[in-house]
C-alpha cells in the first residue's frame, strides 16, 4: 500500500473543517502519530475545536448542551466551568488525573496587578496580561473559591481535578489560548450601565 503523503498546513485545514466523525476517521489513520504530526495545541484552538475533538457524546459535551440554553444570558461562571471542562479534557487527550504518588497536574496561573504596576510593564510583559488587580491572585487547580483582599482576589482551589492538566505545556497553552473563559470562571462581569429615566 503506497504511504499517503501530507503537509501539517493542509492536514490542519482538513483537520480543522472536519467534523467529529471526520476528525475521528484521522485519528484512526494516524493512530499515536497524530500527536506527533498534529500536537493537540494545533487541533485545539477554539471551544468549538473542542467539542468537534470529543463529539457529542462525551460526557462533557453532553452535560455542556443539556443546560446551554438556560445559561445562554446569565450565569457566565457556570457556563465557563462546563465549557473549560470540555477544553481541558480536549487538549488532555484522554488523561485524567489517578491521585497517585508523584503525579503531577498543572493548571494555568494569573497574577492580578494594579493599574499603576500594569503601565510600568515592558510591551512584552503587557501582551501577557489578562486581567488587573490591586494585590494578587492564586489558582490552584478547579472549581474557584474566592477571597478578597484589599479589593482583589486571591483564588484558591485544593480539591478539583476538573481543569487539571496533563504538562505545564498545556497549562500555559490553556491559560492563554482561552483566557476569556478563565476571567468568566473568576470574575463577575460589569453590569451595564443603567438609562436615566426622564
Amino acid at each position: 500500500m503506497e504511504a499517503i503523503q501530507f503537509n501539517k498546513e493542509t492536514l490542519v485545514a482538513v483537520y480543522g473543517n472536519c467534523n467529529a466523525v471526520g476528525r475521528k476517521a484521522i485519528k484512526e489513520q494516524f493512530g499515536e502519530r497524530l500527536s506527533e504530526i498534529l500536537p493537540v495545541t494545533d487541533r485545539v484552538k477554539t471551544f468549538n475545536d473542542a467539542v468537534e475533538e470529543l463529539g457529542e457524546e462525551h460526557e462533557a459535551v453532553k452535560a455542556y448542551r443539556a443546560v446551554e440554553w438556560n445559561l445562554r444570558n446569565q450565569m457566565s461562571d457556570i457556563k465557563a466551568y462546563l465549557q473549560l471542562r470540555i477544553i481541558t479534557a480536549a487538549l488532555n487527550e484522554g488523561w485524567e488525573p489517578q491521585f497517585v504518588k508523584d503525579e503531577y497536574r498543572w493548571y494555568g496561573w494569573y497574577d492580578l496587578i494594579s493599574k499603576e504596576d500594569y503601565e510600568a510593564l515592558s510591551d512584552e510583559e503587557k501582551s501577557r496580561c489578562v486581567g488587573r488587580s490591586n494585590y494578587n491572585a492564586n489558582a490552584y487547580g478547579g472549581l474557584v473559591y474566592s477571597n478578597a483582599y484589599f479589593a482583589s482576589s486571591c483564588s484558591y482551589t485544593n480539591s478539583s481535578s476538573r481543569l487539571a492538566f496533563k504538562s505545564e505545556k498545556l497549562a500555559e497553552y490553556a491559560a492563554k489560548q482561552f483566557s476569556e473563559f478563565y476571567a468568566d470562571l473568576c470574575f463577575i462581569p460589569k453590569a451595564p450601565d443603567a438609562k436615566e429615566s426622564k
